[in-house]
């Protein structure tokens, strides 16, 4: 086996495919990266059995082959060459890497030995335009689970599709997020779930690559999102997922129009006196014309206000405040309504119109002030 590529073009690979490389499991064939060339293309593989990554780029190949060769020395190699181009020569599992002055002599692993990536057959197309999809996991992927005290199934993001809508869904058991956006898609209902980490994974692909739509391939168990010339493949996770529905207030007591921005100016400004936000929840009171915003902790207290319409009942409630920050940040309107049942009841932010998001967070309990 022997080619040689552009050095850029190769590290840019190495260090997407390296984030699908197992850092849990020490079996040496994952701990590395498939490399494998034919007539003038070089594939890159990294897979931990329940997420990979492919790509291909140009080569000049004199010798096909395959080989698997540890990530971190991979990368750590391509990454500190000078020369524009490098080449490979593999002889068994004995690999030379050339690169203007610089000569390498490493050992890789035999091909034949890495897991095989999983297929989607008779699974459903679907082609998005990336910035929305891109706009709609930043505005849900923050309430997504992220720890293992969470249901497993609620560490990865809901896509439902239906009729020319898709609609995304992050829950985490103290806020909800959900965003829906019109698209064009004409098949069957369907809902599957995608873990964080791939959907963090694809966007960051997609953030370097701005080319084109992506396509989606879902089957029972695994999708694969196909990005220019990536690869994405992902197991996805079973089990039964929140019914948010029923979760979303149905009646509310309060009406709040807000500036986003002046919302989110007065709740950091609480930020410097809270040292932690589990026991020192922020208290808004919203009354006639204002948000009134206060906290109080060992290292002092803070009092601020900005202007609000508010109508309904007066309502003090208590929030974590990156909570309530996460989701005005991801508000994508200068102005947000904000409906609220009472100060035990979970608050509902949305457009001032439309349904293109809304977000749900659960209220703290207040102790008394002295």
């Amino acid at each position: 086996m022997k080619f040689t590529c552009n050095t850029k073009q190769l590290s840019d690979a190495c260090n997407n495919v390296m984030h699908a490389v197992s850092v849990k499991v020490t079996i040496p064939t994952i701990e590395g990266i498939l490399m494998e060339c034919a007539s003038n293309t070089l594939s890159l593989t990294g897979y931990d059995f329940e997420f990979g990554i492919n790509t291909t780029i140009e080569a000049s190949v004199v010798e096909p082959g395959a080989i698997v060769i540890n990530a971190k020395v991979l990368c750590d190699i391509i990454r500190k060459l000078a020369n524009d181009s490098v080449t490979f020569e593999i002889s068994g599992t004995s690999v030379t890497i050339v690169s203007g002055a610089a000569k390498y002599s490493i050992t890789g692993i035999d091909a034949e030995d890495y897991p095989e990536l999983p297929s989607v057959s008779g699974g459903f197309p679907l082609f998005l335009n990336r910035e929305i999809l891109k706009n709609m996991v930043s505005q849900t992927v923050f309430a997504v689970a992220d720890n293992e005290n969470s249901k497993p199934v609620h560490t990865g993001l809901k896509f439902e599709m239906t009729k020319n809508q898709l609609r995304l869904i992050g829950v985490d058991g103290y806020r909800l997020a959900i965003r829906t956006e019109t698209v064009k898609y004409d098949g069957g209902d369907i809902s599957f779930i995608v873990p964080k980490k791939t959907i963090r994974e694809v966007v960051k692909i997609m953030s370097e690559n701005e080319e084109s739509d992506i396509s989606l391939s879902v089957g029972k168990r695994h999708i694969i999102f196909e990005i220019d010339n990536y690869s994405i493949i992902s197991r996805l996770l079973d089990g039964e997922f929140l019914d948010y529905n029923a979760a979303i207030p149905k009646t509310c007591s309060t009406t709040v129009l807000i500036n986003t921005e002046d919302a989110v100016n007065c709740i950091e400004r609480t930020l410097p006196v809270i040292e932690n936000n589990s026991k020192n929840p922020i208290r808004c009171l919203f009354d006639a014309d204002e948000m009134r915003v206060s906290t109080v902790s060992a290292l002092g207290r803070v009092v601020d206000y900005t202007h609000a319409n508010c109508s309904g009942d007066r309502v003090e409630i208590g929030f974590n405040s990156k909570y309530v920050l996460d989701a005005l940040n991801a508000a994508d309107t200068d102005q947000v309504k904000i409906e609220l049942g009472g100060p035990v009841s979970p608050v509902k932010i949305l457009p001032l119109s439309g349904e293109s998001f809304l977000f749900l967070v659960l209220p703290m309990r207040l102790k008394n002030e002295n």
